[in-house]
């Protein structure tokens, strides 16, 4: 798509909506992008981690501490994060529901619905901590695991929210209203077996509305729910290509400067405060 006609599709929705100002992204950006990956999975060491630096972009990788890459590559995840890329809590045994259609795959002593939330709210603590002993930082941001918020019936991440910069949770990629937003209720979209094209128009919608995108990928080029290198790679160059447009950070980084823009002031949201571009 050429730039002029680029613009043309992105100015024209934006500029008739009418109804409020755009949100002030930094430097006149018309979109913030998140991009997030769950699970710590080799592939992401492999080939999502060098594909974003080749494009000079720092994302977010949601680490269960259970997971294998912790105990076999964790210099590669401490030296990921020494270079700029956000290590987030994905808890540490990534318990779910195991109740309902597919959720097969869910160990018994890591089953949410046998899990109390005093427990999982303890995990989640302890989790900071280790990540905190990985990167030697404390702002922190929590992806939760499948969406499942409650344990035993309790809603435990009620429990630790205010302890934490913004939190992924429900499902939708585009923010429909920055104002409005609930920094402890971020929705995201997991694509998996999707074209590069298909990525783009996600980013492009959320330029639209002058907003944000936040997508949460898992295998990239490998792995399980995968998106492909070369589908991974498109989106990279669209975002590469107009840097005009988009803001590409950690999800960290984009919540600390909305809770700045957004009045919200308080400890989590402080620490580790970087200066935004």
């Amino acid at each position: 798509m050429s730039m002029l006609l680029f613009a043309a599709v992105l100015g024209a929705p934006f500029a008739s909506a009418g109804e409020r100002e755009p949100y002030q992204w930094p430097d006149g950006r018309r979109a913030a992008v998140s991009l997030a990956y769950d699970d710590a999975l080799d592939s992401q060491l492999d080939n999502a981690i060098p594909a974003l630096e080749r494009h000079g972009f720092r994302a977010s990788f949601y680490l269960p501490l259970s997971a294998d890459t912790l105990r076999t590559r964790l210099p590669e995840w401490r030296a990921a994060a020494a270079r700029g890329h956000e290590l987030g809590n994905h808890t540490l045994f990534h318990q779910c529901s195991g109740a309902g259609e597919g959720r097969g795959w869910v160990e018994p002593q890591r089953d949410l619905d046998t899990t109390t939330a005093a427990q999982m709210a303890d995990q989640v603590r302890l989790a900071n901590a280790m990540l905190g002993a990985i990167d030697g930082r404390t702002a922190r941001t929590l992806a939760v695991p499948c969406g499942d918020a409650v344990a035993d019936g309790v809603n435990y991440v009620e429990l630790v929210e205010q302890e934490f910069v913004a939190i992924r949770l429900g499902n939708g990629a585009v923010v429909e209203d920055m104002a409005t937003l609930d920094p402890h209720a971020l929705s995201v979209d997991t694509p998996a077996q999707v074209t590069g094209t298909q990525l783009i128009a996600i980013v492009e919608a959320a330029a639209r509305k002058g907003t944000m995108a936040n997508l949460t990928f898992h295998g990239v080029g490998g792995d399980y729910l995968a998106v492909s290198s070369e589908a991974h790679e498109t989106l990279l160059d669209h975002l590469a290509r107009h840097p005009e447009v988009y803001w590409v950070a950690p999800f960290v980084e984009i919540m600390q400067y909305v809770r700045q823009q957004n009045g919200i002031d308080d400890s989590a949201g402080q620490q580790d405060l970087k200066q935004v571009p």
